[in-house]
């Protein structure tokens, strides 16, 4: 047997957490003398203190080994939890790789001494003949599902100059899900539809916009410029906004390429 103290130093764990592991239910000694309260450990259990400690690295709670200690010798039920914990580190690898990105963009930004205003014009896109397709799709980043459908049209499409291709955001706030979004392309010739492309006239549209280049980090801001140039020189907006995507990943694969143009109905 082992006193708390010798297990404290064989373990490299404080006395103070091996008494909350007790207190927890997670790791007890094996002894508690009766007359002088003292707390006593086996050898094998240093081996147990191995295992919590791994786990603590991966990142697991303490009440989430509580139940792993509990079902450890059964290899497929460890594996569970192991599989889950790898698939929140992945999900969570993601998140700070986008947060990364948007700090370096922000600080390239500061580097370059980017221009944070926007140019706005107002000007009238003409009526087009369009392939269309309108649904509701899970979040913002998920706009192409809907370009996605355009692959149901068994005749190759063959685009308009210019191709006009833009998505238009029909609710009328911010959705956290089940966007209800309008993608289309102006194309040349006659098409039947499908499922869920759908060949329309469009109408033409008077519009403030303004063009970026660089990634849709910019959207934001952009967005924000257009709505304060709408309210500061009398405009008035009458219809949901839409983005023209002139240079997108249908053509690049560099952020930095894109060009997209941030369209509001005005009157």
């Amino acid at each position: 047997m082992l006193k708390i103290g010798d297990f404290s130093k064989l373990s490299r764990v404080s006395i103070r957490m091996l008494r909350h592991y007790d207190d927890i239910g997670l790791l007890k000694p094996a002894r508690i003398d009766d007359f002088t309260g003292y707390r006593y450990y086996r050898e094998d259990q240093l081996f147990v203190m191995g295992r919590i400690t791994a786990l603590k690295e991966m990142g697991f709670s303490l009440a989430d080994i509580v139940r792993i200690l509990e079902v450890y010798d059964d290899k497929e039920k460890l594996d569970g939890f192991l599989s889950a914990r790898e698939a929140e580190l992945e999900a969570l690898a993601q998140e700070t790789e986008y947060k990364r990105m948007l700090l370096d963009t922000a600080r390239k930004r500061l580097r370059e001494e980017q221009n944070m205003s926007f140019d706005v014009n107002v000007k009238t896109i003409p009526e087009r003949y369009a392939a269309t397709v309108r649904m509701i799709v899970p979040d913002y980043a998920s706009e192409g599902m809907a370009w996605g459908m355009m692959a149901e049209c068994k005749q190759p499409l063959v685009p308009a100059d210019p191709c006009y291709a833009m998505a238009v955001f029909y609710d009328p706030e911010y959705k956290e899900a089940d966007v209800d979004v309008m993608v289309s392309m102006a194309v040349k010739g006659t098409y039947a539809d499908t499922e869920h492309v759908k060949f329309q006239t469009l109408p033409a549209v008077r519009v403030a916009s303004c063009v970026i280049k660089g990634s849709y980090a910019q959207m934001g801001d952009a967005n924000a410029a257009v709505a304060s140039w709408i309210q500061a020189n009398g405009y008035k907006i009458c219809g949901p906004m839409f983005n023209i995507y002139h240079v997108g990943p249908a053509q690049t694969q560099d952020p930095e390429e894109f060009v997209t143009e941030v369209c509001f109905p005005v009157e």
